[in-house]
């Protein structure tokens, strides 16, 4: 008893200790005493579209005190420019905008040039800033027309500009364009850990399975990505409530996890196949899964709620209702998670077959239908989470298993692998890490932050945060 008291507050302090390195790296970027609030800057998100004007005169240096106006999709914003910063305002819904400018209210000494457009036409998506860019002055000749970074529904960050190869449309968040203060930092935490709760319930699943097999799972990030098109079919196109799309959902992917095991992997455990052959079945299945969820919603982005995200602030963190509902039911399910492991016969059963299938069988416990249990666990909770991403995020597409599953292997192997709650652990630091990377780094390149911690971990700490070192040899 003595024994596992000290290893439960070994366990504890390794945790505190992670948060407290989560937290960090907030602390170093700027202190609360640079605070800043300005009211003509929009914060974009994963629910959050913005359109942004500048002007710039023949030194690159920004004119304030010019007039201009945001049109599009049955929105209109007057704006006035300043001589520090883009000027941004939050648009209503994704799609077209055009940005103009009166010209009447330019200086005298810097005139919009003969045969310039007043106006400019940009492509506002969420998560980024569309940027429109005037040129005026003396010296300055008219820029050619403005071209189009990105397509209606393609990747967030599209953006126009008056032909200024130093104002493009990169990335809200990168460092080169805007200032980091306390304001953005404090979002993007509220952000990481959005991104981190629902990385957990997927990745706890994950945990779970190799815990009790061996396995790991390569097509564990497709059940995810199923969860959010089963999602966006039940609710969008089948017209069902959330919360019975949502049960609709559970039920289909629990079902296909029971399936899974029942067809290929406990025919596979009885005839003794290796982990690697059983991670290489795992890849086959990940590439079918892919294309049948191409086949179901197709290969562009959808959406699971067809109305606009309605924002809400919480302790000075603006996201949609819906994200802030998805991480209040993270919450409680991975606190779900963790009693049931700890309270229920069925998870001390699930945690004997995880420390000694070959004792656990011997004390009575049979460990093939202790593993089925894990695998329709792991599989509902992993469309939930997918289900409650897609909600929470916007849109997805059906490579969107893929591109979170490495960060779900970042996640399980930075707490430990075999072990839940270090599952959660890493995910809460994958989601920071990931989220606050996004003000010094180009969004696009936001999740490879997360693949270098995940190098560091294996470098110096293989076992993880709160996993065991284990004797070879």
């Amino acid at each position: 008893m003595t024994a596992d008291r000290l290893d439960l507050a070994r366990r504890t302090r390794r945790a505190i200790t992670a948060v407290a390195l989560a937290l960090l790296p907030a602390m170093l970027v700027a202190p609360p005493a640079t605070a800043s609030t300005d009211d003509a800057t929009c914060q974009p998100d994963a629910d959050t579209a913005c359109v942004a004007g500048m002007v710039l005169n023949e030194d690159n240096d920004q004119v304030g005190g010019v007039d201009l106006t945001v049109t599009g999709e049955g929105f209109t914003a007057d704006l006035v420019t300043t001589d520090e910063r883009p000027v941004a305002v939050a648009v209503p819904d994704v799609g077209r905008y055009v940005v103009a400018i009166d010209a009447s209210t330019l200086p005298d000494d810097q005139p919009l040039p003969e045969g310039a457009e007043t106006e400019i036409e940009v492509v506002a998506q969420t998560g980024a800033t569309a940027r429109a860019a005037f040129r005026v002055g003396a010296g300055v000749e008219a820029p050619a027309a403005p071209s189009e970074t990105a397509e209606d529904g393609e990747t967030a960050g599209a953006g126009t500009t008056g032909g200024d190869d130093g104002v493009g449309a990169a990335p809200e968040g990168d460092a080169s364009l805007v200032d980091v203060n306390w304001g953005q930092v404090w979002q993007q935490m509220g952000s990481g850990l959005r991104f981190g709760l629902l990385l957990a319930l997927a990745s706890i699943g994950l945990n779970l399975v190799f815990g009790t097999t061996g396995l790991s799972n390569f097509a564990h990030g497709e059940q995810f990505a199923l969860g959010a098109a089963l999602g966006f079919i039940t609710v969008n196109q089948m017209g069902m409530p959330l919360w019975l799309g949502g049960i609709v959902t559970i039920a289909v992917c629990g079902l296909s996890g029971y399936a899974q095991d029942a067809g290929i992997w406990r025919p596979l455990r009885k005839r003794n196949v290796p982990v690697m052959q059983l991670m290489i079945v795992s890849i086959g299945l990940s590439i079918t899964l892919q294309y049948v969820i191409q086949l179901l919603i197709g290969g562009g982005s959808e959406r699971i709620l067809s109305s606009n995200p309605r924002p809400l602030t919480i302790a000075g963190v603006t996201l949609s209702a819906a994200s802030w509902i998805s991480m209040v039911v993270a919450l409680v399910c991975v606190l779900g998670i963790a009693w049931f492991l700890t309270r229920t016969r069925i998870g001390r059963a699930t945690r004997a077959v995880s420390d000694n299938p070959a004792l656990a069988s011997a004390t009575g416990i049979d460990p093939d239908k202790i593993i089925r249990i894990v695998w329709v666990m792991a599989t509902g909770f992993a469309a939930l989470a997918g289900l409650m991403w897609g909600a929470s995020f916007g849109s997805f597409n059906w490579q969107l298993g893929v591109q979170l599953l490495l960060l779900m292997f970042a996640a399980v192997t930075l707490g430990g692998l075999g072990t839940a709650l270090g599952a959660f652990v890493g995910s809460l630091l994958i989601g920071q890490v990931v989220e606050l990377s996004n003000l010094f780094i180009p969004s696009d390149l936001r999740y490879a932050s997360a693949l270098v911690i995940l190098i560091l971990v294996l470098l110096f700490r293989p076992q993880g945060i709160l996993g065991r070192r284990e004797r070879i040899g």
